[in-house]
Parts: C-alpha cells; sequence; structure tokens
C-alpha cells in the first residue's frame, strides 16, 4: 500500500508536496520479522506498473521474499497521512476501493504451495475489511495452514471506514480468528469484530491484570485454538508523548511487561505491526519463556515510535539493547 503524507506535521490543506512510503499491516510485519533475522516471505496482489514494482523492490531490499507476490489490476491502494502533534491527533484518508488487493478473490492463490515449508503465518483484520474476496482468500489462507500445521496469528486490527462492503466484522471475522493460534486484540475491539461482550468492571479499569485476565480467557473460550492473547496497552498524554506497554495470557499465566514512556514521538503508524513482529520472533525464538518474549515485543513496540515511516527497521540486538537500556540517547560509535 502507497502512504502519501504532508511533510513533517504540515495539514492536508497546507500541503504542496506529498511524501511517498510503503506500508500495510501484514507488510509491516513481515518487514520486521525479516529485520529480527527471519526468513520471511509476503503475499499480496499488486499491479504490473511502476509503482506495484516500487512496492515489491522496497520489500526487497529490507529482506523481504516477494516472489508470492501476485501482479494484475490496475490500482495500488493508498492511504493518506496528517501527523498529528501535541494535542492535535493524527489523521488518515484511505483510497483502497477496487484496487489490485481489494480485487483479489479465492482460488487465486497456490496457498499449499505457497505455504511449504513455512513455520507461521500472519494475517490481520485490514485485509477482510477491504472486500469480500479479500476476505474468502484470507480463510482459504488459514484453512491451508491449519492442515499444514502452521501457526497462525492475527491483529484484530479495526478499521471503521473500510467495512463498506455490506458486511458488519462480526458477520465475517469468527471464522477467520477460529483458526488462530495467536490473537492480538483489545477487549473493545473484540466486542465489534467478534460480538464478544466486554467483562463486567467489578470497580477495577480495563486495563487492570484481572480484567485483562478476564477478557483474554473469555476470548480463549470463545476460540479454543487460541493459545495465547496479547493486548497492547496506550496511554495518550498527546500525539507526541505516549506510554506503551503491553500482557500476555499463556496458559492460565497472565505476563506483564515493562511500561516504556515515548516523549518524543517520531512515528507511531505501524508500531501494533512491530510488536507482532517482535512477538513472533519471541515465540520461535525464545521457546518457553513467554515473559521475555513479551518485553522483547513491547521494547520494539516502543522503539517503532522512534522510526520513520511504517515497518520496523531494527536488529534484534538493537531491541535487545533498548530492553537493557543501553546507549540511550547516546551516539553508538
Amino acid at each position: 500500500m502507497l502512504r502519501l503524507s504532508p511533510p513533517g506535521h504540515q495539514r492536508f490543506t497546507q500541503a504542496n508536496t506529498l511524501e511517498i512510503v510503503y506500508g500495510g499491516g501484514e507488510a509491516n510485519v513481515a518487514v520486521g520479522l525479516a529485520q529480527l533475522g527471519h526468513d520471511s516471505a509476503y503475499v499480496t496482489r499488486l499491479p504490473a506498473h511502476d509503482l506495484g514494482r516500487s512496492v515489491a523492490m522496497y520489500l526487497r531490499r529490507l529482506g523481504v521474499d516477494t516472489r508470492p507476490i501476485l501482479y494484475g489490476g490496475e490500482k495500488l491502494g493508498v492511504y493518506f497521512l496528517e501527523t498529528g502533534a501535541a494535542n492535535r491527533a493524527s489523521k488518515v484518508i484511505y483510497d483502497r476501493a477496487n484496487s489490485a488487493f481489494a480485487e483479489i478473490g479465492p482460488g487465486m492463490i497456490d496457498w499449499e504451495t505457497v505455504l511449504a515449508g513455512a513455520t507461521w503465518f500472519h494475517w490481520c483484520g485490514i485485509t477482510p475489511a477491504v472486500s469480500p474476496g479479500a476476505a474468502d482468500a484470507c480463510l482459504e489462507a488459514i484453512h491451508t495452514a491449519n492442515r499444514l500445521g502452521i501457526k497462525v496469528s492475527t491483529d484484530l486490527n479495526y478499521r471503521a471506514n473500510l467495512w463498506k462492503y455490506g458486511k458488519k466484522p462480526v458477520e465475517v471475522m469468527p471464522a477467520l480468528v477460529a483458526g488462530c493460534d495467536l490473537i492480538l486484540a483489545g477487549e473493545d475491539v473484540a466486542e465489534i469484530m467478534l460480538g464478544l461482550q466486554a467483562a463486567p468492571m467489578h470497580g477495577s479499569s480495563g486495563t487492570s491484570a484481572d480484567h485483562v485476565r478476564q477478557f483474554c480467557q473469555k476470548l480463549q473460550q470463545a476460540y479454543p485454538k487460541c493459545g495465547k492473547v496479547a493486548v497492547t496497552l496506550r496511554r495518550s498524554v498527546n500525539a507526541s508523548h505516549n506510554a506503551v506497554s503491553a500482557m500476555l495470557y499463556a496458559g492460565q499465566t497472565l505476563f506483564q511487561a515493562p511500561t516504556h514512556d515515548i516523549t518524543h514521538i517520531v512515528d507511531r503508524i505501524g508500531a501494533g505491526d512491530a510488536f507482532m513482529a517482535a512477538l513472533i520472533h519471541g515465540q520461535l525464538t525464545y521457546p518457553g519463556d513467554d515473559q521475555l518474549a513479551l518485553d522483547f515485543a513491547t521494547a520494539a513496540y516502543a522503539y517503532k515510535h522512534t522510526i520513520p515511516g511504517d515497518a520496523l527497521v531494527a536488529s534484534a540486538a538493537e531491541i535487545e539493547g533498548m530492553m537493557r537500556m543501553d546507549n540511550a540517547g547516546r551516539v553508538a560509535r
């Protein structure tokens, strides 16, 4: 997907030029995993013109295998980002209708071939929002991954402005989520996307450990294949200053990560994708140590706020340094 933004913190109405960035939910996760040292491939459909080829070149440059990409259609999906500052929020405008990806459909991808030899498949909630065909193709992929014994994860991203083709998320998402082993979701999003009613508060906040545990247990009861549930936490002081953390429910244990205070945000777009890539990395790299996996993912979540663009461009060593606060604010020589 193409991201177009006014330079710096200009408003749309002020801008005479727009800066180009490439990204998108699953693409950002693929880049993050490649940067963290994994063999990572990306499946999508791009138009066979210069913009489509530029996306593939960008992904290859950052280490992602682009061979599974299909080419066809006329249009690359676009979103416009106005970056907020201080008390002015950021703003996004989508232009994804009739894109090459929106026109994808079931039977167009040979998932048995694409997933052969894979250990993990990730998708996000934006994909089934784009079109019925994209939702059907995603369901094909999940069923194939389940058949092949491949771990499946999802980030239940909800984008109200994309669900425009006549179906509500709750009519589409449950069948997809049923095939997932790891789910990243917030309680409010799970209610919209899955119809999962919020747990009663009983006087505690929605981010308290007890409340998050109740939510995760309820999600696992509804989707028994799901062995682990992650919840990211964000406190926004303003558009430039956030504090972030996360929790992971695995088995009967709720793990909590430290809080990272980010006082000068460079770019928060893709932070959730960075968390997801790093959490997958943690599951593959630190098997049996969910606390370490969560701490690593949360550090990557915070680190992404310092990087312009959609994707986490950072090595595992840099994220580990963030966890230890090595060289914070210094020049690495």
